[in-house]
């Protein structure tokens, strides 16, 4: 298929579909009188770029993951400790959102629940 129609087909632009090409993430595809043609599977491949991309993978680490397994392993594991920090991150952001709705104190910062939830992520954020 053309680039325009794997374009179509999985609404990504043409020009991200060149960018990936360009950085290796896509295979060079054939040409047919100049023009590029995609066998079915591109856009498979395509999809799963767009995942690693919505998983919060960067294009260097979208890279490592098409790599053969051994070579791919290590940022797998570094990227598995980033997702669980984050997740660590994200439910104290939801508990002090949380408090903030429920709290009765005119400035936050102030109120002595907050300050003890943050002093306990702070320990928790520093211990080993």
């Amino acid at each position: 298929m053309t680039i325009g129609r794997l374009a179509e087909t999985t609404g990504v632009p043409a020009s991200a579909i060149r960018y990936w090409e360009r950085h290796g993430l896509l295979p060079e595809p054939e040409r047919v009188g100049g023009q590029r043609r995609y066998p079915p599977e591109a856009a498979e491949r395509i999809t799963v770029l767009r995942t690693c991309q919505r998983a919060g993978l960067t294009l260097v680490e979208i890279g490592e993951f098409q790599r053969e397994r051994p070579q791919r392993e290590a940022m797998i594991r570094a990227k598995i400790g980033e997702i669980e920090q984050r997740m660590v991150d994200l439910e104290h952001a939801r508990q002090l959102l949380t408090h903030a709705l429920r709290c009765g104190e005119e400035d936050i910062v102030r109120c002595p629940k907050f300050r003890e939830q943050m002093a306990a992520w702070e320990t928790a954020d520093a211990a080993p």
